[in-house]
């Protein structure tokens, strides 16, 4: 009987060693928005060691300012999120154009907000810099300054080796000045070697369209998903997950990015679930990069 408990515990230890390795497989990113309740009131080095033990391999931070990340210089921030076991892909963070310079056109002095800010997610060690929302424009002349802009800042990320996005909500589905829907103006005139497309598949589904359709539509813009439902991932059955991965190498993702807005559970257990589906979906690839 001793020999047989004995065995049976092996069996048990030996599962939960092979569980363990299956949720490290994977490479997904955490948006640390997900976990926005908990910064402040948890240790934020304890936090980013859960995150990474559930199996999320990298983050994207949402709290840059003035040259810090929650707090944190660049070179401590990344430190921080190595010493869990993770590495730095992304950060959400914009500059805002002013009425005056969508006036003139000169975005100049918005831009060197962007040498700083630049030069910290370099230092970080950034992929990517991803602007996560601007409004509607009431014109498509501010619309296509906006572009301008963007096409500039992706310049100067390409320059220190980084790459610059857009994160969509679901009013870029809106038509600016009745005639052009924001979101394909933008893609049709942003340059592609300097402007890539973050596309947030849950907002693109609540503005009543198809990612598989903006996929074909423009093959390969769409670099990172920001994988998203109204609650835990894949819980609501209404963003359809099976065939946007199937259509995943069309979009031209290299990464993706879990994002929990909606709990029904605890923040922690949530941020596991969700992970856990895209862990377990037979669709989802181990890893996007090339």
């Amino acid at each position: 009987m001793k020999i047989r408990y004995l065995f049976i515990l092996l069996f048990v230890f030996v599962v939960s060693l092979q569980t363990m390795e299956a949720k490290e497989k994977k490479e997904v990113c955490i948006q640390l928005y997900s976990v926005r309740d908990l910064i402040g009131k948890q240790n934020f080095n304890e936090l980013l060691k859960k995150l990474s033990q559930m199996g999320y391999t990298s983050v994207e931070a949402a709290n840059y300012d003035n040259g810090k990340f929650y707090g944190l210089t660049p070179e401590e921030f990344k430190r921080a999120v190595e010493e869990a076991g993770m590495f730095v892909l992304s950060s959400h963070c914009s500059k805002g154009l002013s009425e005056q310079e969508l006036a003139t056109g000169d975005f100049s002095e918005s831009l060197k907000w962007w040498e700083q800010c630049i030069d910290a997610h370099k230092a970080a060690g950034m992929k990517y810099i991803v602007t996560p929302y601007m409004g509607v424009p009431q014109t498509l002349k501010d619309l296509k300054t906006y572009c301008e802009y963007y096409n500039e800042i992706g310049k100067r990320c390409k320059e220190k080796g980084l790459l610059y996005g857009y994160h969509n909500h679901a009013h870029e589905f809106q038509k600016v000045e009745n005639k052009e829907i924001m979101y394909d103006y933008m893609i049709e005139n942003t340059n592609p070697d300097y402007v890539f497309f973050q596309m947030d598949l849950y907002w693109v589904v609540r503005g009543q369209h198809s990612p598989v359709d903006y996929f074909k539509k423009y093959p390969g813009r769409f670099k990172m998903f920001h994988v998203k439902d109204d609650r835990e991932i894949g819980q609501s059955g209404m963003v359809g997950f099976d065939a946007i991965f199937k259509n995943a190498s069309i979009a031209g993702v290299q990464d993706i990015v879990a994002e929990i807005e909606g709990y029904t559970c605890p923040v922690e257990k949530s941020v596991e679930i969700s992970l856990d589906y895209l862990l377990d979906a037979p669709f989802v690839k181990k890893s996007y990069n090339r």
